[in-house]
């Protein structure tokens, strides 16, 4: 591919992202219809200029705001930075926070093997759930009640992949993008503390993560901050390097970044979210920054609340009501708990949530917020509801593994699903590869009370 068609296949990207970002759709296609792939690199660079300097339209129902000081302007609830219970006043920190790194591991490695391209994005025949219900019927394993076993191809186009992550071969959680970010959380937490910048996250990316393990809007990020990473980074650099060439921005990149924050400030979900907009500020704008915050808070307070649902309830006011993604996480929880058959909720979703890319946040923040209220207090229905729903398997369900293990703790997570882990992830960062579940837990524990005594 030469560089002026990967340049044009980002414009047509950036072109479906202006459109759900509110743009008028007219204008979109106008400048998009304004070069080809046969044109000069310079003017198509012209074009994505043009593209993201069209205006949302006026009549567009959402208010989406990307800079913290309008965000907490449109989430009250974000004010109340150091509020919520200390880390020292949480019942069972230390068994809570262990089924949280646990319950994430063991959901990521039942998602990594169908995250697969029929299964994210369906076909133009079925839809991507549909796909997943293919595979393990012919691989009897439907209903799923363990991880997915591996038997090859189904019908020319259904399989898996990560065999290491698949039923009888898992003997550690095997490195993950999900786990990567948790981890680097949890080093960032340790190292620099409550008060880290978006800036001091663009170093650490640098120095520490590699960026063969980085995709979509992290990838885009990344090479932006490589381009000026001579000249220094400053925080005025950072709305160019989440928008340049960047049309991933409100992909789910930045949402599955968002448990180390969570961790650190257990119980307390207004930090939570703004150490997780800090975080996600470097690569996403709107829902894809939000999706951060709703998960980060929804985590912190999983730690103190009754039920997993109630942590998503509580979340989900820690980012602005006037949002896409505000008004998809309320209407997927009434989907989870109105609807009774899997198949079905499913099928749901799909039709509701379809039109974005499989791994955009809005469709997968609603499979994750369905899936908690229509899994409830199992953890098994609770993960293979977000699996096997398609789309971001494995990000799913690490998310909903992780807000159901700091909601209900170790003592009440099967051992099937955690034992075959061995108490072993694989973090691709330094220090971290290998290490024990059972001591990156620890540290977050040790981080969150840490965090505790240095509040105000």
């Amino acid at each position: 591919m030469t560089r002026s068609e990967w340049l044009y296949r980002l414009l047509e990207c950036e072109a479906r992202q202006r459109t759900e970002e509110g743009c008028p759709e007219d204008a979109v296609q106008q400048t998009l219809r304004s070069v080809t792939a046969e044109s000069s690199n310079e003017d198509i660079l012209s074009a994505h200029k043009k593209m993201l300097e069209l205006q949302v339209a006026p009549d567009f129902a959402f208010d989406e705001p990307t800079e913290w000081e309008d965000i907490v302007q449109a989430s009250p609830a974000l004010r109340a930075r150091y509020t919520g219970t200390p880390a020292a006043d949480i019942s069972g920190l230390d068994d809570r926070m262990l089924a949280a790194w646990l319950g994430r591991c063991a959901g990521c490695a039942l998602g990594k093997p169908l995250e697969r391209g029929p299964y994210m994005n369906g076909t133009p025949e079925i839809r991507g759930w549909q796909g997943i219900r293919i595979y393990l019927k012919a691989a009897k394993a439907w209903p799923l009640d363990d991880y997915v076993p591996d038997i090859g191809v189904v019908e020319e186009k259904f399989d898996v992949g990560c065999p290491d992550s698949t039923r009888g071969r898992i003997r550690f959680m095997e490195t993950d993008d999900d786990i990567r970010y948790t981890v680097l959380g949890l080093k960032v937490l340790e190292d620099k503390g409550a008060d880290f910048s978006t800036v001091d996250m663009a170093y650490e990316w640098l120095n520490t993560l590699p960026i063969g393990q980085t995709f979509t809007a992290e990838r885009a990020a990344y090479q932006n901050l490589v381009e000026i990473h001579g000249c220094g980074i400053s925080e005025k650099d950072i709305p160019w390097v989440r928008t340049h060439l960047n049309p991933f921005r409100e992909w789910i990149g930045a949402q599955i970044r968002a448990d180390g924050w969570g961790y650190g400030a257990a119980g307390r979900p207004a930090l939570a979210a703004e150490l997780a907009y800090r975080d996600a500020a470097l690569s996403h704008v709107k829902n894809g920054i939000y999706g951060e915050m709703l998960m980060a808070a929804t985590i912190a307070a999983a730690f103190v609340e009754e039920s997993s649902l109630q942590a998503l309830r509580a979340g989900v006011e820690f980012i602005p009501r006037s949002s896409r993604l505000y008004k998809d996480v309320l209407e997927a929880v009434e989907l989870g708990l109105r609807v009774v058959d899997m198949d079905e909720l499913h099928d749901e979703l799909w039709k509701r949530w379809g039109h974005y890319d499989g791994v955009h946040t809005n469709n997968n923040a609603a499979l994750v917020a369905a899936a908690l209220a229509f899994g409830a207090d199992d953890y098994e229905k609770t993960i293979v509801c977000a699996v096997t729903g398609g789309w971001d398997t494995d990000c799913n369900g690490a998310t909903v593994g992780s807000v159901w293990g700091a909601c209900y703790g170790a003592q009440k997570l099967p051992e099937k699903w955690t034992r075959p882990l061995n108490d072993t992830l694989y973090g691709m960062i330094p220090g971290f590869h290998p290490i024990a579940i059972s001591e990156c837990a620890r540290r977050s524990a040790a981080v969150a009370r840490k965090l505790t005594e240095s509040s105000p």
